[in-house]
């Protein structure tokens, strides 16, 4: 959990000194881009309990970003304790602290949260955001996340589609986009998943925001009649791809091994901070799978489902693939 507080601290930590300032909330907000940060991470899903969350909240020096955080993990265990209406007086708070981007924070925590077994407590939470901000992008989207975890994709992609038609920023679309790729690439919609994912690669300007969504891209073109590697060549051929994880891209044009892959996910730092032995998994079982080898490419998605915690893309996404070998 405390992976997840520093992730949020990363995206708003301009709010630490605006708090008041209602544009700079929303500014600072439109920059969170949860593909970059979740791509292939080694989730821990455990958090406080009440009686540690009570004491962290009632410190009077907290900030408003730091309290919010803390609340939102709150209202997620009130939730689960079957303690709905304290649950949603925090929710409220939230609202009067970062009036602007409360449910930014909100989204980013219930579906991490979720993770731990309890998706209901994390919806009911959502719900209580909505209720307070009818139809928001972000809750909604991780409505869908949180759906996607018990492979509940159709009832995503409803919701995705909700969110992208409601999505009045950039950011928006492309979170709403990317989750949406999801959705359809786990129901085998895979001509509609590599336009999603073209969809998220919008406003996306550096090497590390773009990765994440081209090699989406690519995994859905492997079931299209899309010359995927070829695709994948164009937009990252010249690219320096040194900086995890490009050596996965490295591996796909064929300048790496799998055995060399598996080192670099064993090794690399970055790798090994984010769990990089999860997507090195998957993406073999995708080339092993566009090469037409089912039994290696059952192997790879059986190895990706052992090493992604349930909360990533990655796991959903082999596990689906399996359903489909």
């Amino acid at each position: 959990m405390a992976w997840k507080i520093r992730c949020i601290w990363g995206a708003l930590i301009v709010l630490v000194a605006a708090a008041g300032d209602g544009a700079a909330q929303y500014n600072s907000s439109r920059d969170w881009d949860p593909p970059v940060r979740d791509f292939g991470h080694a989730s821990d899903a455990r958090n406080p309990p009440l009686e540690t969350l009570n004491r962290i909240l009632s410190a009077s020096q907290l900030s408003p970003v730091d309290r919010t955080v803390y609340l939102s993990i709150r209202a997620f265990q009130l939730s689960k304790a079957g303690r709905e209406a304290d649950s949603q007086k925090d929710v409220a708070e939230m609202v009067k602290l970062l009036p602007a981007v409360w449910q930014v924070v909100l989204s980013s925590t219930q579906p991490e949260l979720a993770g731990g077994g309890d998706r209901a407590a994390a919806l009911r939470t959502l719900e209580y955001g909505l209720q307070r901000k009818p139809g928001d992008p972000w809750l909604t989207i991780a409505q869908a996340q949180v759906n996607m975890q018990i492979a509940e994709f159709r009832r995503a992609l409803g919701l995705l589609d909700a969110a992208l038609a409601a999505s009045s920023n950039e950011a928006e679309r492309r979170a709403a986009f990317y989750y949406r790729g999801h959705a359809n690439f786990n129901l085998g919609n895979f001509d509609q998943a590599a336009d999603d994912f073209s969809g998220a690669l919008v406003g996306r300007r550096t090497l590390a925001r773009r990765l994440p969504a081209l090699l989406w891209r690519y995994a859905a073109q492997v079931h299209t009649r899309q010359d995927s590697r070829a695709v994948l060549r164009a937009e990252l051929g010249r690219e320096d791809l040194s900086e995890w994880p490009g050596p996965i891209v490295n591996f796909l044009f064929g300048r790496l091994s799998p055995i060399q892959l598996e080192v670099v996910a064993e090794s690399d730092e970055s790798a090994k901070r984010t769990n990089g032995r999860c997507p090195a998994a998957f993406f073999v079982g995708m080339e092993a799978l566009r090469r037409g080898e089912r039994q290696r490419a059952r192997e790879q998605f059986q190895l990706t489902q052992a090493r992604c915690p349930t909360v990533s893309e990655l796991n959903w996404a082999a596990t689906s693939e399996l359903k489909r070998l």
